[in-house]
C-alpha cells in the first residue's frame, strides 16, 4: 500500500473552556508530531463520537483538548522499536492508549484496568483530527471485509459492552433474562446484539421513543419497555417471575442506577457501565445488597482478545452497528446532540 508523506499542520476539533460554556473549534493549524519509540503515526479516515465525550466538554475531568477515541486509519510513519511491517496497515484506536504492562493487573492481561494506564483523548490527543500518534503496542489491526465506519463504533461502544457482558460469563446461561438500559443508544444496541445473538440471553430493553424501540427490537431484544410511560420494575417482574438474572446499566444517570436493584432477582448481577458526574454515587442500600446477595461490578471497556472476537463477529455479520455518518464539520453540533441523547445508534464523522 502506498503511504503518503504527512504535512506539518492539520485540521482538528479542539475543545475550549470545558464546562457549561464550552465551545468546539475546527482549527486548521494543529501541529502533527513525529512518532517516538514504540509509537506510530496514523492518518485517520473516520472517528466515532462517544457519549463519554460529554465528560470532557462539560469539564467533569481533565481531558486533552482534542478528544475522540474511536479512530480508524492507516499507519504512515513509525518510531524506533516498531516494525516497519506496520507501515500501511489499517488500524484502530481504542480508549486504552497504553498500560504499564508490569503491575499485577497487567500481568493478568487486564491492561484496561491498569492504574497507570493512559487514555486516548484524555492523556494524549484523540482521534478528532487528521493524524494521531498511537502506542503501536496497543493498536488494533483491522481485518478485511469491514468498512472503517462500521469498525469505529466497535472500538469503544462494542468493546465496552463485550467487556460488560463478559462479567456474567459463567454466571448466566442461555435462556436467562438480562435487562439492558439505554438499549437504543450507541452502546446499548450493541449490547443487545451481543447478549441476544452471541450469548443467547433473553433481553429486556429499556429506553424511550419509537426509534429506540425499533432499534432495540431489531437488535434482538425480546421485549422493549419505555421508561417514560411504563412501570419498568413491575413489568420486568411480570415477565421474569423473579426478576432478571442480570442488568447492565448503560445510562450515566442516578435514576438508572437507582432502578437497577429492582430489576434483578436475588443473587442477581448489576453491571455499571455509564459514566455520570463524579459526585453521583450508587444510590443502593448496603443492607439490601447483603440481604439479597446482589453482585455489583463496574466495567470499563474490554480486553484485546474480546476486541478480536468482536471484529470477527462483525465480519461474519452477527454484530452490525447502527451507524450514521457525518462530515467532520458537524462535530460540534453532534456532541451537543449526544449531550441531549438525540443520537440513535452511533455517530461517526469522516475525517478530511
Amino acid at each position: 500500500m502506498a503511504v503518503s508523506i504527512p504535512p506539518k499542520l492539520q485540521q482538528a476539533a479542539v475543545v475550549q473552556d470545558p464546562g457549561p460554556n464550552y465551545t468546539i473549534s475546527l482549527c486548521e493549524d494543529s501541529p502533527i508530531t513525529s512518532p517516538g519509540p514504540n509509537e506510530a503515526l496514523v492518518k485517520l479516515t473516520c472517528s466515532g463520537i462517544c457519549h463519554s465525550e460529554v465528560r470532557a466538554v462539560r469539564g467533569w475531568g481533565v481531558y486533552n483538548p482534542i478528544i475522540g477515541h474511536e479512530g480508524v486509519g492507516v499507519v504512515v510513519a513509525v518510531g524506533s522499536d516498531v516494525s516497519s511491517t506496520l507501515m500501511g496497515e489499517r488500524v484502530g484506536f481504542k480508549w486504552l492508549y497504553n498500560a504499564c504492562q508490569e503491575c499485577s493487573v497487567c500481568r493478568k492481561g487486564f491492561f484496561h484496568h491498569c492504574s497507570k494506564q493512559q487514555n486516548v483523548g484524555r492523556h494524549v490527543p484523540g482521534t478528532l483530527q487528521q493524524y494521531s500518534i498511537a502506542d503501536a503496542r496497543f493498536l488494533t489491526t483491522i481485518p478485511s471485509g469491514l468498512s472503517d465506519v462500521v469498525v469505529a463504533p466497535l472500538l469503544c461502544a462494542g468493546l465496552t459492552m463485550a467487556g460488560a457482558l463478559a462479567h456474567v460469563d459463567g454466571e448466566l446461561q442461555a435462556g436467562d433474562w438480562i435487562v439492558i438500559s439505554g438499549s437504543g443508544g450507541g452502546l446499548g444496541h450493541l449490547g443487545v446484539q451481543i447478549a441476544s445473538r452471541v450469548k443467547k440471553y433473553r433481553v429486556i430493553a429499556i429506553d424511550s421513543g419509537r426509534e429506540k424501540r425499533d432499534l432495540s427490537l431489531s437488535s434482538g431484544a425480546e421485549v422493549f419497555l419505555d421508561f417514560q410511560n411504563e412501570d419498568v420494575a413491575k413489568r420486568v417482574l411480570e415477565l421474569t417471575e423473579e426478576g432478571a438474572h442480570a442488568t447492565i446499566v448503560v445510562p450515566g444517570t442516578k435514576e438508572a442506577l437507582q432502578m437497577a436493584p429492582s430489576l434483578v432477582r436475588n443473587l442477581g448481577h448489576i453491571i455499571c457501565v455509564g459514566l455520570p458526574k463524579n459526585d453521583i454515587e450508587l444510590p443502593i442500600s448496603a443492607t439490601l445488597c447483603a440481604a439479597r446477595g446482589l453482585t455489583i461490578r463496574g466495567s470499563s471497556v474490554g480486553s484485546e482478545a474480546q476486541m478480536t472476537d468482536l471484529l470477527q463477529l462483525a465480519v461474519e455479520g452477527v454484530i452490525t452497528p447502527a451507524v450514521e455518518v457525518f462530515s467532520f464539520s458537524d462535530t460540534p453540533e453532534l456532541i451537543r446532540k449526544i449531550e441531549k441523547d438525540e443520537v440513535l445508534g452511533r455517530a461517526v464523522v469522516k475525517i478530511p
